[in-house]
C-alpha cells in the first residue's frame, strides 16, 4: 500500500486550473521529488496535501485513510508534516524552545503555555535529540533570530521532525541557501532517506537528481511524467516542457 495516494485532484481559482485531475502515489520510505516550472502548481499541491487548502474535488489517502477533508492539525497528529517556504519559527524564542514547542504540540498541549516549556525536562530532552540530528545542538540556547539563513532551514527541519512524522513535505528547503549551507542541507536530507517518507519540492536540479528515488514532473497542474532520475532525464516530453538542456548536463 502506498504511503500517500492522490486521486484526480482538482483545484481552480476562477478560470485558472492550478491542479488539474492530478494523481500521484508516494511509496513508503522513498524520497519523491516534484519538479516543474514556476506556476506549475507545486506549492498549491503541497498546501492541499498538508491540509492548508482543500481541493475542489478528488481524494487524498494517507496510509489508506481518506484525509481529504481533515485539517492541518489532524494530519500532523496522523503523522504528516510540512516544512519550509512558510516558516514556523518563532524568532523571539530560543532554538531549543522552538523545537520543544513542536514536541509539546505533538503531545496535544496548548500553545498558550509558553513559559513552562523551558522547564520541562522531557520536552527539552526530545527537542535536543532533534537538534543533534540537524547539527544545531551547540546553538540550542541562542535566539532563533540570531541564526544564519542556513541554520534557520535546519531549525525548520528540526521543528517538523519533532512532530515524529511518517511523511514529510518539504517545500523548497534549499531556497536562499548556497555553498556550504546548501551542501549541509543536502547531506542532511540524504541521511534522512529511507528513514522518513519524503515529498520534496525543489528548484535545484543537482540536489533533486542526487536525492530523489523517483521524480514527478508537474506542468500547468498536470503530472506529465513520473520515474527514476535516469528515466526523467531521458524523457523527451520532460526535456521539452521543463528540463531542456539541464537533462543532458
Amino acid at each position: 500500500m502506498s504511503m500517500l495516494s492522490v486521486r484526480n485532484l482538482k483545484k481552480a481559482y476562477g478560470a485558472l486550473k492550478v491542479t488539474d485531475d492530478l494523481s500521484l502515489d508516494v511509496e513508503p520510505g522513498e524520497l519523491h521529488a516534484i519538479i516543474g516550472p514556476n506556476g506549475a502548481g507545486k506549492t498549491t499541491l503541497i498546501t492541499q496535501l498538508s491540509g492548508q487548502s482543500r481541493p475542489d474535488s478528488g481524494q487524498i489517502l494517507f496510509e489508506g485513510r481518506d484525509i481529504t477533508r481533515l485539517g492541518m492539525a489532524e494530519r500532523v497528529h496522523l503523522g504528516l508534516a510540512r516544512s519550509f517556504q512558510i516558516t514556523s519559527i518563532l524568532p523571539g524564542f530560543t532554538v531549543l524552545e522552538n523545537v520543544a514547542l513542536a514536541v509539546q504540540a505533538k503531545d496535544g498541549s496548548s500553545f498558550r503555555f509558553f513559559a513552562p516549556v523551558a522547564r520541562e525536562e522531557v520536552l527539552n530532552k526530545a527537542a535536543m535529540h532533534k537538534l543533534r540530528d540537524v547539527g544545531l545542538a551547540d546553538r540550542a540556547h541562542l535566539k532563533a533570530s540570531a541564526l544564519s539563513h542556513g541554520d534557520h532551514r535546519r531549525l525548520e527541519l528540526a521543528i517538523a521532525m519533532a512532530t515524529e512524522p511518517k511523511l514529510l513535505l518539504l517545500d523548497e528547503p534549499l531556497a536562499g541557501t548556497g555553498g556550504q549551507d546548501a551542501e549541509a542541507l543536502v547531506a542532511l536530507l540524504l541521511d534522512l532517506k529511507g528513514k522518513i517518507t519524503t515529498v520534496l519540492i525543489e528548484h535545484d536540479m543537482d540536489a533533486v537528481f542526487s536525492l530523489a528515488d523517483r521524480i514527478s514532473v508537474l506542468v500547468y497542474g498536470e503530472i506529465i511524467a513520473t520515474g527514476t532520475p535516469a528515466e526523467i532525464r531521458a524523457n523527451p516530453a520532460v526535456r521539452t516542457a521543463y528540463l531542456g538542456e539541464e537533462a543532458t548536463a
